[in-house]
């Protein structure tokens, strides 16, 4: 068996790389392509890439740019910001991204997770949701960059896209973003519990220990990004990914 993949999660914005804390203060980290370089030394599972300012400006995705990137990246890689057509979906697909990453177009347009998942198959469509809890304890999915409320509670979201073909979830705590104190478990638990295709859970991941707790509450797949390119207390820049005996020792197969 293969032990759950690990996944650096990386945000786009502009022509460089940043990280946020709560979907705020994006902090520049560099040039995208440096990086990608780095994770292939590293030999890290997969890569995920979010545009984290496409839908918000109304614009496709950096074609241009994404080519650079997968002509680098010898991982798998998904893409996720601005995809809103099959033939956005056609062209990544063709640049060599193998999962398209869909948030904000799977809210506002269900159908079209249908359409993408018949023209590319369900393996290659992740549903990303942002989520965030209320003072009371409810959960809700929150689109275009976290700040579209839109009154869906996340696992009947879930189950809705599953049935819509998705093949996977990528669950994203808000609250817990760039936080590095650990996943919303109860979060990961009630989605995964809801579902039966793969979720990748991704929020708050600070330690390689957070990343075993979110495989035990249910997901598939753990994904982070401050963990993997911050260091230390003042967070400084240093690209890092755990190595192959760690992730076997702590995430067994």
């Amino acid at each position: 068996m293969i032990r759950p993949r690990v996944i650096p999660a990386l945000l786009l914005k502009g022509q460089g790389l940043v990280k946020t804390v709560r979907f705020k203060e994006p902090r520049y980290l560099g040039d995208p392509i440096n990086i990608v370089r780095i994770f292939n030394d590293k030999e890290v599972d997969e890569l995920i890439f979010l545009d984290i300012t496409a839908t918000n400006e109304n614009r496709r995705p950096s074609f241009e740019m994404l080519g650079k990137i997968t002509s680098e990246c010898f991982m798998p890689l998904g893409y996720g910001g601005g995809i809103r057509t099959l033939e956005d979906v056609r062209q990544l697909l063709g640049l060599g991204v193998e999962k398209v990453i869909l948030n904000t177009a799977a809210v506002e347009r269900p159908d079209f997770v249908s359409e993408a998942a018949d023209y590319a198959g369900s393996q290659a469509v992740v549903i990303s949701m942002d989520v965030k809890r209320s003072l009371l304890g409810k959960y809700e999915v929150f689109t275009r960059s976290g700040r579209q409320a839109t009154g869906l509670d996340p696992v009947r979201h879930a189950q809705e896209m599953e049935r819509r073909g998705a093949g996977e979830l990528f669950v994203n705590s808000i609250d817990r973003d760039g936080t590095m104190q650990g996943y919303d478990l109860d979060l990961i638990r009630r989605v995964a519990e809801a579902v039966s295709i793969p979720v990748i859970a991704c929020g708050g991941a600070g330690t390689i220990q957070h990343l075993a707790e979110a495989i035990r509450a249910g997901a598939s797949a753990a994904a982070a990004g401050s963990m993997f390119v911050f260091q230390g207390p003042l967070r400084g820049v240093l690209i890092s990914y755990p190595s192959r005996e760690e992730l076997s020792r702590l995430l067994p197969a």
